[in-house]
């Protein structure tokens, strides 16, 4: 088969014996049968002094510490060894090493760069490919403008699209244009939820003509050449949105329509970044969490290792004095930038006109999927001409198309959702008050304070606000909205400039602007308006000076001053490097838009939508029901009567009930039968009734018990009573699939007549009001019949922060929070100390809790899950990780305090008075006293060497736990609450 490729291959190992003897008798085979032996080397790393690094890469990669006695090692060189050193190795047989050039120069492989390998799009018989695509777009223009002939068509409309046909043939991709259509209309065919458009393809009238976007380019003044430009000529990118339930769908078509050898997913490789290096590497290395916070969070952003080192004074200084953070440090370099690991690129699908083996290496993804990956990343395919095409899964698209069908079934509505009114009064005011909870793009604090401060009332501003509330341009905002609402000024460095700027206020905002400008002022052509702009956003020095000089040029013959061009060039210049793609805002404008559309109109329908999208986080679950709350919703508990698979209206009411896959522990399959048969044969009567009529098989024992403990069989039996009779219920379901199969009942057509065999429960169980709770925060992941922390809501607002008010910015800030504690986990730190990672929760979100070890010292019974805490800490935040909380202090609260408290109980203060030192407390205390006036009474227990007694001074004070930790703290003691 092989011919003369055929070889055998040996090794060189140094120091490993077992090697020596593989290569012994594979000199002996070579010599039998006649075949050539090549001389190879195991290699796993550079240079020799790596091999530390290369372990410590292992234990990442297997979740092993080096001091593990049963993690896997290197026990042997594997660097890459000289020239030199091979040939002395195999000096007694040195035909193996001519051998191994011999493979060498068979291995021969010319890349082509700069050809582009376009799949063919078959047309109709007779049509060439530039004519078909000028029919479809003329036939989609039609459409879109609504007119019954090409002559009706405004000579801006038909301007537009010839010229944008005319680049397309020009640059040759009308087969690219042709190929994204088909798999669009696949998907709007079948019902998947498609985006209005993504990145700067909306700017293209083609693109709007073939509905691949929904976006009208001109009515929005959007660029061409922000798309396409055929004087920088680069294959178009054309990414695509799709609900992301449904995703698979379309690539699944794409690949059963161009071949399975022809369409591949993209490789990506997860690199070591500068933070994640010392996490991991400290992590190996077996030193404790808060060894390595330290240390990673000196990192500045955006610097290396090395860089940094330098560059932050205490990081040096550690580095050269602390052998521990020296290694660290060391091991960390040498693994910064090295692929940690591969994955299959979230988006990335590439298509080819002949079998992809012809361009690029392939492989099977990641464990635990099945489809096929390019071994090349997205850039280096871009390089070599494949057509590379981003499919994404949006969960808002999913979100809108649930809400439709839902709308459509509760309100008896089809509405279309492209068709929506863009100035809808209704959907402004909401979004003016910041009630945008749910709706894409818009829902953050910040983004929420800005739009009660903006008030949109058009869709442009949306635009705007999508493409200002990002790091750079956010500084304009506060002039946007002033400007807005007439309370400053709206200036222009020159009138010209009220053409490219007058729909942002005269505030520069969009990359398009910058475009605008460079044709107003200085009469450059569209494309090249597309070049200047790409080389300030780039910052490409070489290519920008020779723009300016253009620039000062064409300005001066439009009667620029050399001096005026320079400003407005500087001004370009200035904005450029946070400008946003306006088309790519409009279509993220529009998403948002429709989202608080169906939010403003269909409540109950839009947050059922929501609610099953994110079902399986609950920390937006538990956010999105205390949002449907605020909007006068009751979001009620599954019921095996009325519930779904996901969230759902209830019928005749504005409430929502729980859906079944919500629960944890009922999958699909007890969830759809459920369903089914409920549809099929009406509401189930009774317990014996539902166990009758469901398969043992899917409901059994787990599911069944899931589906008792989160209430969804309340409306059939006791859940006490049906828990404590599990066996038999499991018993009778047996028994009456048993006599299904056997044909002594159609288990899907009981009639009323039929009589169900009635089920006798001998058991009882008393279950309490706390068990309730904890079996829904188990099963459901939240609180539904009633919160814990229900008692002690006035006392929390009074006295601590809402978890979800706790941002990445408010690092190092001392905050309160209480809640419950949902989950601990203990680790043994290195120093053989335990420390625990408590997550505790209110009723608006959860957070991380870090209590190292000092702070267990005298209060470790108290980190209990279910506990009610009370505790106040110092933030801790990093750009990858969500904000935690590092222990400061902490109490436990029970509902004596919690009583005692409320009806401003006094309280006990004892102050030690026996040391020279302690004189001071007093006049401490009586200073915070009188700071804080509130309604409980104060006792003072005054310690000293002789005798001990009590003051009560005539004030009171708030008892709130930062006055009563302040007083502590001075005081040395625990504070009392004494009865009343």
């Amino acid at each position: 088969i092989f011919g003369t490729d055929f070889y055998l291959e040996v090794q060189y190992q140094p120091g490993w014996d077992e090697q020596e003897k593989v290569n012994k008798n594979l000199f002996l085979l070579g010599e039998k049968t006649n075949t050539k032996i090549v001389a190879t080397k195991d290699v796993h790393y550079i240079n020799k002094d790596d091999r530390e690094a290369a372990e410590i890469l292992l234990c990442t990669q297997t979740g092993k510490t080096m001091d593990d006695p049963d993690r896997m090692t290197i026990d042997t060189d594997l660097s890459l060894t000289s020239q030199e050193e091979m040939i002395n190795a195999f000096k007694n047989n040195p035909e193996v090493i001519e051998n191994t050039v011999e493979i060498s120069n068979k291995c021969n492989l010319d890349i082509k760069f700069g050809e582009n390998h376009l799949p063919h799009f078959k047309v109709p018989k007779g049509k060439e490919v530039d004519e078909f695509l000028r029919d479809e777009v003329y036939k989609g223009l039609l459409e879109r403008y609504n007119t019954k002939s090409v002559e009706k068509l405004s000579k801006e409309i038909k301007s537009r699209a010839d010229y944008e046909l005319g680049v397309i043939q020009r640059t040759g991709f009308a087969s690219y244009f042709l190929i994204v259509q088909d798999f669009v209309r696949f998907a709007k065919r079948e019902g998947i939820m498609v985006g209005p458009g993504r990145g700067s393809a909306a700017g293209s009238i083609v693109s709007y003509a073939l509905k691949v976007t929904d976006i009208d380019p001109l009515k929005f003044n959007l660029l061409f050449e922000r798309f396409l430009n055929e004087e920088r000529i680069a294959m178009p990118d054309i990414d695509m949105d799709f609900a992301d339930s449904r995703r698979e769908e379309v690539i699944q078509y794409v690949i059963n329509k161009y071949g399975a050898d022809h369409v591949a997913q993209i490789i990506t490789f997860g690199t070591m970044m500068a933070r994640g290096a010392i996490r991991d590497v400290g992590r190996a290395l077996g030193m404790s969490y808060g060894e390595v916070d330290v240390i990673a969070k000196m990192m500045p952003t955006g610097l290396h290792l090395l860089e940094a080192i330098d560059a932050v004074p205490e990081l040096k200084t550690l580095y050269k004095t602390d052998p521990k953070i020296t290694r660290l440090l060391d091991l960390s370099i040498r693994l910064e930038g090295v692929a940690r690991h591969a994955s299959t690129h979230a988006a990335g699908v590439v298509i080819s006109p002949k079998p992809l083996t012809e361009y690029v290496p392939l492989q099977k993804a990641t464990k635990g999927e099945t489809s096929i990956v390019t071994q090349y990343q997205m850039g280096d395919l871009e390089s070599l001409g494949l057509l590379k095409m981003d499919f994404l899964g949006l969960s808002n698209l999913t979100v809108i198309q649930d809400a439709l069908e839902i709308i459509e079934a509760v309100e008896k509505i089809n509405l279309d959702i492209n068709t929506l009114p863009l100035d809808d009064e209704k959907t402004f005011k909401m979004l003016s008050k910041g009630e945008t909870t749910g709706v894409f793009q818009l829902e953050s604090d910040g983004m929420k304070r800005v739009l009660k401060d903006l008030k949109p009332t058009k869709f442009e501003d949306i635009v705007a606000v999508v493409a200002l509330y990002r790091p750079g341009p956010m500084q304009w905002i506060d002039s946007y909205v002033k400007r807005k609402h007439g309370k400053e000024a709206v200036k222009y460095l020159h009138p010209k400039l009220e053409n490219s700027l007058s729909e942002t206020y005269g505030i520069p905002v969009y990359q398009e602007q910058v475009m605008q400008i460079a044709k107003d002022i200085a009469g450059f052509s569209g494309p090249q308006a597309d070049i200047l702009r790409k080389a300030m956003g780039k910052k490409i020095k070489a290519l920008m000076d020779k723009q300016k000089i253009l620039f000062i040029e064409g300005a001066g013959k439009n009667g620029f001053t050399k001096e005026q061009a320079i400003e407005i060039f500087s001004m370009m210049e200035d904005f450029a490097q946070y400008g946003f793609n306006k088309s790519h805002a409009a279509c993220y404008a529009m998403i948002a838009y429709w989202t608080a559309y169906l939010k403003a109109h269909y409540q109950n329908c839009f947050m059922a939508a929501l609610l099953t999208s994110d079902q399986t986080n609950m920390d937006r679950v538990t956010i999105e029901v205390k949002e449907a709350e605020r909007m006068g919703m009751e979001v009620l508990p599954p019921d095996v009567n009325e519930s779904f698979q996901g969230f759902a209206v209830v019928p005749n009411t504005n409430n929502i009930r729980f859906g079944l896959l919500a629960i944890k522990n009922v999958g699909e399959g007890p969830a759809d039968g459920i369903v089914k048969e409920r549809k099929e044969n009406g509401k189930y009567k009774s317990i014996e009734d539902f166990i009758t009529r469901m398969d043992s098989q899917i409901v059994n024992k787990k599911p069944l018990e899931a589906l008792i403990k989160s209430g969804a069989l309340d409306s059939v039996g006791e859940r006490g009573k049906l828990l404590a009779n599990l066996e038999i219920l499991l018993k009778a379901g047996s028994s009456g699939r048993k006599n299904v199969s056997e044909g002594q009942t159609d288990m899907f057509s009981l009639t009323e007549e039929m009589k169900v065999p009635e089920i006798v429960l001998k058991n009882e169980m008393k279950i309490d009001k706390r068990q309730v709770m904890a079996w829904e925060k188990e099963l459901l992941g939240l609180y539904i019949s009633e919160h814990p922390l229900k008692d002690f809501e006035d006392f929390l607002k009074k006295n601590a922060k809402q978890i979800f008010e706790i941002e990445k910015d408010m690092m190092d800030q001392t905050v309160v929070v209480g809640g419950v504690i949902t989950k601990i986990h203990k680790i043994i730190t290195r120093s053989k100390e335990i420390m625990i990672f408590a997550t505790i929760e209110d009723t608006t979100g959860s957070i991380e809790v870090l209590v190292f070890p000092k702070m267990l010292e005298n209060n470790t019974a108290m980190w209990v899950e279910d506990n009610i805490v009370l505790v106040k800490g110092r933030v801790s935040s990093n750009k990858d990780d969500d904000p935690k909380i590092v222990l400061e202090k902490a109490r436990k609260l029970s509902e004596k305090d919690l009583k005692e408290t409320k009806a401003g109980a006094p309280i006990l203060i004892t102050v030690s008075l026996k040391k020279e030192s302690d004189k001071e407390k007093l006049p401490k205390i009586k200073d915070i006293l009188l700071r804080n006036p509130g309604q409980s009474e104060v006792i003072i227990k005054i310690e000293s060497l002789n005798d001990t007694k009590k003051i009560k001074p005539n004030l009171k004070i708030n008892a709130s736990l930062e006055v009563i930790s302040e007083i502590e703290e001075i005081a040395e003691n625990p504070i009392e609450y004494l009865s009343i």
